[in-house]
C-alpha cells in the first residue's frame, strides 16, 4: 500500500550574507512538521535550498573580489552546516546555480512563450536591488522601497514580460474559493486589497543589465529575472519538467512556509506561473511573522542580526528549536530577547521537563535499586494522569495540522505539569518509608510511563532530547516504545527494565552572568561540535566544583545581600508566561516591580498583602520585556513544591534581615 505524501517547502535563502536566526526560524518550524508528518507515516519530502542568481549577489561578489560562484558556494557550505546542527532533515537542498535547476527554468520559459504568456517589451520604472522588486512611483514613496526602505533605482531597458492579468480574476476566484490557500486570514486580504483587485500589472521576467542568472534560451543577452527562476525551484527540484512522475507523486504542495514579506511573490506571482503550466496550486501558503529584535526587525544590510551558531553553542540545538516554535505562535511576529531565551530555558526545559526526569531517576534508583516493576497496586489520580497522557497526542495532532506549534508544546507542557503534580500527590518518599512496596512500584512506574510518552512527543520538536531520554529510561533500542502510535498506549514500558542514574538534561543559567559564560568566537566553532553530548556533564561538573569550593561564605559576603521585609501590592500574569507573575511590593519608603517565576505554585489574588523575604540589591534585568528589580525568596522541598519566604509576626515593609 502507498503511503500518503506530504511535501513541505521553505523559501529559498538569498546567500548575500550568512543567515540570522529569524531564517532558523521558517527552517525550524518546517522540519518539525516534517518529523511530525514522518512520525505519522507520511511518505514527506522537505525541500530547502538558496536562490543564487542576481544583481544583488553579483555586486557583493566583486565587492568581495571573488566570481558569483565561489562566493555563493562559501555561504551555501556555511548554511548547510547551520541546518545540520540544527538538526534540520531536509530532503532535498536545491541551488538554483545547479544544472538540474537552470535546465528546468529554461524549459519553463520556453513553454511559456510558446504558448503566449510572455512577450518581449521595454521597461521603463523604479527597481529596488537588494529585493529584487519593481516597483510602482506611487508605491516607492519618497523613492524608497516599501519593504526594505532601500533607495529605488530608475532603469530602463530592453525585457521580456509576463501576462499577469491573463490570470488574475482565475487566481483572485481561487483564492476565495479555497479559504485556507493563503494562511494567515490577514495575508489572504493583503493581497486581495492591494494587488488584486487594483489590477495586476504585466510582470518584467528577464534582465539585460547584467549576466549572473540563467540565459533565455532563445535570445542571447537576457537573464530570466529572479522571481520566474526562482519561485520555479519547488518543482525544478522534483524534476519538473523531465520527471513528472516524481512531480504527480508529490505536487501539490501541502504547505509552502514563507516570511511575511514574500507573500506577494508566492501566492500571486507563484500561482500565477503554475496556472499557466497547468500544474495545480500549492494547498496552502503559510505567510509567518517576523522575528523581531526589541529595536525592530533583523536585516542583513542593518547589520542586527543574531548569527544563530553561537546560540547554539551556548545554548544547545534543542533549546533554541524549543524557543523558536514556542515562544511565538506561528503567524504573529515575535521579539527575540536572550532574556526570554534564558527564561523559556530555565523554566519550561530546567524547572519542568528536567526536574521531572531528575526526580524520577533520583527516586527509582534510592527506591528500588534503580529497577522499574510493572505495576500492580492502582491508586487514587493514577487514572487523571493516564487519562491526560493518552490524550495529548490527538490534540497536539489537531494543532500541528493548523501549523499551531506554540499551542501543541503547550499541551505537551501541561502533560508535563501534570506528571511533576502527580510525583506531589503520591508521595514516594512516604510510600518508601512506610513499607508500602507495591503502591511505590505502580507509581514509580507511571512517572517512567509518562516519561517515555512524553520523549514520544517532544520528537518533531527537540531531536536530539528524546534520544537521550530514552538512554536515561533503558529503552534505546525498544523502538516499539517510540513511534508516535506508542504515545496512545499506556503500559508498554516493561516492567523489569532497569534506568540510569539522573543526570542534567538542562543545566540552570544564571542571567546576570550569562555574558561572561558565552565562548570565545575563535572557540565557538570547536565548541560547537560537541553541543547536545557534553554541555549537561559539563555543567553539572563546573557547578559540583563551584559548590565544593563556595561551601562556606564569610559574613562578610553574607552582609553583601541586602535583605528587606517586602509587602506584596500587587499581582498580575505575564501576557504569553504561564510561569510568571508581575509583582509590585513595598519597602516601606519605595515600591518595587519584579517578575517572579511562581504562577504555578500561587495564584496572583493569593499572595497579595503577604510579607515575604526580598533581596533589595540585585541588579536589575528584564524578563519578558519588563523590568525586575530585585527577587522574592522561596523554599523548595524535596518532592519541588516552592513556598514564599515570610515572617511570622508582624514588621514594618523595608525592615533589614540579618
Amino acid at each position: 500500500m502507498t503511503r500518503k505524501s506530504f511535501y513541505i517547502t521553505t523559501p529559498i535563502y538569498y546567500p548575500s550574507d550568512k543567515l540570522h536566526i529569524g531564517h532558523c526560524y521558517t527552517t525550524v518550524a518546517a522540519d518539525a512538521m516534517a518529523r511530525f508528518k514522518r512520525l505519522m507515516g507520511y511518505d514527506v519530502w522537505f525541500l530547502t535550498g538558496t536562490d543564487e542568481h542576481g544583481q544583488k549577489i553579483e555586486r557583493r561578489a566583486a565587492e568581495a573580489g571573488k566570481t558569483p560562484q565561489v562566493f555563493v558556494d562559501e555561504i551555501v557550505e556555511w548554511i548547510k552546516e547551520l541546518w545540520d546542527i540544527l538538526d534540520i532533515s531536509y530532503s532535498d537542498f536545491i541551488r538554483t546555480t545547479e544544472e538540474r535547476h537552470k535546465q528546468s527554468v529554461q524549459a519553463i520559459f520556453k513553454k511559456l512563450y510558446e504558448q503566449g504568456d510572455i512577450y518581449k517589451d521595454k521597461y521603463e520604472g523604479l527597481y529596488c536591488t537588494p529585493c529584487e522588486a519593481f516597483w510602482t512611483e506611487r508605491q516607492a514613496e519618497e523613492g524608497c522601497c516599501p519593504d526594505c526602505g532601500s533607495q529605488v533605482e530608475m532603469v530602463s531597458e530592453e525585457s521580456y514580460f509576463f501576462k499577469m492579468s491573463k490570470y488574475a480574476q482565475r487566481l483572485y476566484e481561487h483564492i476565495l474559493e479555497n479559504e485556507d490557500f493563503i494562511q494567515p486570514p490577514s495575508r489572504k486580504n493583503e493581497m486581495i486589497n492591494n494587488f488584486l483587485k487594483p489590477g495586476l500589472e504585466e510582470l518584467c521576467v528577464s534582465r539585460t543589465s547584467f549576466d549572473w542568472g540563467v540565459e533565455v534560451p532563445f535570445d542571447n543577452g537576457h537573464i530570466v529575472y529572479v522571481w520566474l527562476d526562482a519561485l520555479s525551484n519547488y518543482i525544478t527540484a522534483l524534476g519538473y519538467p523531465q520527471d513528472m512522475e516524481k512531480v504527480e507523486q508529490y505536487w501539490p504542495a501541502d504547505v509552502q512556509l514563507i516570511g511575511k514579506e514574500i507573500v506577494r511573490f508566492h501566492t500571486i506571482y507563484w500561482p500565477i506561473f503554475l496556472m499557466a503550466l497547468g500544474l495545480p496550486l500549492p494547498r496552502q501558503v503559510f505567510g509567518h511573522g517576523w522575528l523581531l529584535l526589541q529595536e525592530g526587525k533583523m536585516s542583513k544590510s542593518k547589520g542586527n542580526v543574531i548569527d544563530p551558531t553561537v546560540l547554539v553553542d551556548q545554548y544547545g540545538s534543542d533549546a533554541i528549536r524549543y524557543f523558536l516554535l514556542r515562544e511565538i505562535p506561528f503567524g504573529s511576529d515575535g521579539v527575540f530577547t536572550t532574556e526570554a531565551l534564558i527564561q523559556r530555558i530555565n523554566f519550561d526545559l530546567a524547572n519542568d521537563l528536567g526536574n521531572l526526569i531528575h526526580r524520577t531517576l533520583n527516586m527509582v534508583n534510592k527506591f528500588a535499586g534503580g529497577v522499574i516493576e510493572a505495576p500492580s497496586l492502582e491508586g487514587e489520580h493514577d487514572g487523571e494522569l493516564k487519562e491526560l497522557a493518552l490524550e495529548t497526542s490527538g490534540e497536539m495532532e489537531k494543532l500541528m495540522d493548523k501549523l499551531l506549534f506554540s499551542n501543541a508544546l503547550a499541551v505537551l507542557w501541561k502533560l508535563v505539569g501534570r506528571a511533576n503534580k502527580y510525583i506531589d500527590e503520591t508521595e514516594p518518599w512516604a510510600l518508601n518509608r512506610e513499607g508500602k512496596r507495591e503502591r511505590l512500584n505502580t507509581v514509580l512506574y507511571n512517572y517512567v510511563e509518562t516519561i517515555r510518552i512524553i520523549s514520544v512527543l517532544l520528537q518533531p520538536f527537540m531531536p536530539k532530547t528524546p534520544y537521550r531520554i530514552w538512554e536515561l529510561i533503558g529503552i534505546s533500542g525498544e523502538t516499539s516504545q517510540q513511534t508516535w502510535d506508542s504515545s496512545k498506549a499506556w503500559g508498554l514500558y516493561k516492567g523489569g527494565t532497569r534506568v540510569k542514574k539522573s543526570e542534567v538534561l538542562f543545566p540552570r543559567i544564571e542571567l546576570e552572568k550569562e555574558e561572561e559564560q558565552k565562548p570565545p568566537k575563535k572557540d565557538r566553532k570547536k565548541s560547537r561540535k560537541v553541543v547536545g553530548k557534553k554541555t549537561a556533564e559539563t555543567s553539572k561538573a563546573s557547578a559540583e566544583n563551584q559548590a565544593e569550593s563556595s561551601s562556606h561564605i564569610k559574613i562578610d559576603d553574607f552582609a553583601r545581600v541586602d535583605l528587606r521585609v517586602a509587602e506584596i501590592l500587587q499581582a498580575e500574569k505575564v501576557d504569553g508566561a504561564d510561569k510568571l507573575l508581575k509583582v509590585k511590593v513595598s519597602l516601606g519608603q519605595e515600591e518595587r516591580q519584579i517578575v517572579a517565576g511562581i504562577a504555578q505554585y500561587y495564584k496572583p489574588e493569593e499572595i497579595v498583602g503577604k510579607k515575604v523575604l526580598f533581596v533589595a540589591n540585585l541588579a536589575p534585568v528584564k524578563i519578558r520585556g519588563i523590568e525586575s528589580q530585585g527577587m522574592l525568596l522561596a523554599a523548595v522541598d524535596a518532592g519541588g513544591k516552592l513556598v514564599l519566604s515570610s515572617v511570622d509576626k508582624e514588621i514594618a515593609p523595608g525592615s533589614r534581615v540579618s
